[in-house]
């Protein structure tokens, strides 16, 4: 099993916790934690662009000029794609990006995901991260301790824990910064950070729900 260092907010190594191997330690998987970030990514897309077909753009009804006898093309209505200002064949319609994975290569996606943060040794462990209340200078100086202020950090409490509120508004201001529950876990965040903060409490959660 992994073993890692427990720090606490003043940056000072508390102790060593074990991780569970089968979720902080298996064999990274790049093709499956790819299609994860694909997948969160096009969940995001609005996909709101949209063009007129003949049907909504104005006029019609009446037919230009008579079949026959005029020596122009036969035409039905103004709103035929061939004429100016006429419809748009085949033109994006508002739609969804989203699509599913199946949850066993989602939750392998996360393991990945965090297995790789510990094999590179960006994973830190927090024996808890105690905010009484919302004032980003303590977060700030947090990161300062643990020698992670230039990084980017992701800071991950358990979804029980009661300074959930706390930490997300006193990070919210620091840029590369973000604070998440154990419950919101994902695989665009993880990798996306260059420090992983954890507390004791959301490592058992995660492995709880994940082992």
């Amino acid at each position: 099993m992994p073993k890692v260092a427990v720090y606490n907010m003043t940056g000072a190594q508390t102790g060593e916790i074990e991780l569970n191997d089968s979720v902080f330690g298996v064999e990274v998987n790049e093709a499956v934690m790819h299609q994860a970030v694909v997948m969160q990514l096009a969940s995001q897309r609005l996909g709101t662009a949209a063009t007129k077909t003949r049907g909504m753009v104005r006029g019609g009804g009446k037919k230009p000029w008579r079949q026959k006898g005029t020596g122009r093309a036969r035409a039905g209505s103004n709103t035929s794609p061939v004429w100016v200002g006429g419809g748009t064949v085949f033109g994006p319609q508002p739609r969804s990006y989203k699509f599913s994975m199946p949850r066993k290569a989602r939750r392998l996606a996360i393991k990945s995901a965090l297995s790789a943060k510990v094999a590179a040794g960006e994973l830190l462990v927090m024996e808890d991260i105690a905010v009484k209340e919302p004032k980003t200078k303590t977060v700030i100086g947090m990161l300062d301790s643990l020698k992670v202020g230039d990084d980017k950090a992701l800071i991950i409490v358990a979804a029980a824990d009661e300074n959930v509120e706390n930490v997300e508004k006193s990070s919210r201001n620091i840029p590369g910064v973000k604070s998440i529950t154990s419950q919101g876990l994902n695989v665009y965040d993880i990798l996306y950070h260059d420090k992983v903060l954890v507390t004791k409490d959301a490592v058992s959660k995660i492995e709880e729900v994940l082992a």
